[in-house]
């Protein structure tokens, strides 16, 4: 009888494993981007492929471009809501709904990209994100990194704090409330009105990210003037996930997605770097009239001012703001020392070229 019994369960069990190992899903993912965007589109695609190999096919990944869902700045609420199951997007688009989320792309003059990853990973990043999403029903993880981006592109040079007042400007997140303080005229278009809005003058300026994503979107056919940056030293991305469809996952398919979006996240990273150097050569080649620029002491000094100032009135204003910003502070006054007598007195001191 106990080795019936026993026989029994063995088949029960095995039975119930195969059936589970045999579960499939299909998760859709909207993504801010367009369907052919470099970089940031293949960031899906790649995460995409990963996490099909890596399931045995167990897992679909099904990607909705802004083209097809039409609200290339509504991932957020269409995972929160359940439209969709996974999003691929800025955080800082949506400070007007989840105003602390910003902080998880970039802060100005804050840290560069590893640093950012160190603070995620290490420094407690990932769960002051995870605090900041879990009221909404929501993960969020870090989707891919460009880089340190540039400032813009400017139709006249930028000499003064008095050339800045009245300038019409597409540039997103914290940034944005900086540049408005300083009497920019500021706006926030999606990806693919940019280079109609530059070339109509509905805009006077822009930033979009680096050369990588720059070059193809046609800018420097327009606007002559490159800025160096100081708003989006380490931009990161974000993977969001629905809380409800996370928990219907096995563990197994859980880390699976947990490994296919922190190798994703350091692909786009990799690429940025290895695209915006290449386009940046090409550009410096094929239209020498692009003139590279860095903003005047006095631009840059108003900037980090009201950057500061305006960070202290968030941090008053929400303990939750507080905690974030003073994370981050204190995170990146520790990791610099170590940037500063690395990368930083290498290329000051050592680096040939």
């Amino acid at each position: 009888m106990r080795k019936t019994l026993l026989a029994a369960t063995a088949v029960a069990v095995a039975a119930f494993s195969s059936s589970a190992l045999a579960e499939k899903y299909t998760l859709r993912l909207a993504e801010t981007w367009g369907p052919n965007s470099p970089i940031l589109g293949e960031t899906t695609k790649h995460f995409e492929d990963m996490v099909e190999k890596m399931s045995a096919g167990r897992i679909d990944v099904r990607i909705d471009s802004a083209n097809k869902h039409k609200a290339p700045f509504g991932i957020f609420d269409m995972v929160r809501n359940g439209q969709y199951d996974m999003g691929h997007t800025a955080s800082y688009y949506y400070k007007g709904s989840i105003p602390n989320a910003m902080y998880f792309t970039t802060v100005p003059f804050g840290m560069l990209a590893p640093e950012q990853y160190a603070w995620f990973y290490y420094g407690g990043g990932m769960e002051l994100m995870q605090k900041v999403y879990e009221p909404f029903g929501l993960l969020s993880f870090p989707g891919g990194n460009t880089g340190n981006q540039m400032g813009g592109w400017f139709n006249k040079e930028i000499n003064s704090l008095e050339d800045l007042k009245g300038l019409k400007m597409r540039t997103p997140g914290f940034a944005g409330e900086v540049m408005a303080e300083l009497g920019v005229s500021v706006t926030n278009l999606p990806p693919g009105e940019l280079y109609t809005a530059l070339d109509r003058g509905t805009i006077d300026a822009l930033e979009w990210v680096a050369p990588a994503l720059d070059f193809p979107m046609g800018f420097h056919q327009i606007a002559k003037y490159y800025y160096s940056g100081w708003q989006e030293p380490g931009a990161e991305v974000q993977f969001l996930i629905n809380q409800k469809t996370w928990n219907k996952l096995p563990e197994d398919l859980q880390e699976i997605l947990r490994v296919a979006m922190r190798t994703a996240a350091y692909d786009m990273y990799a690429k940025s770097t290895n695209d915006s150097a290449d386009a940046w050569n090409r550009m410096q080649k094929d239209y020498p009239e692009v003139t590279h620029k860095v903003f005047p002491p006095e631009v840059i000094e108003a900037l980090r001012e009201t950057t500061h100032r305006l960070l202290e009135e968030e941090a008053e204003k929400d303990p939750l703001a507080r905690e974030i910003i003073t994370s981050i502070r204190e995170y990146l006054a520790g990791v610099r020392k170590w940037t500063n007598i690395s990368d930083k007195a290498y290329l000051n001191s050592v680096a040939d070229q």
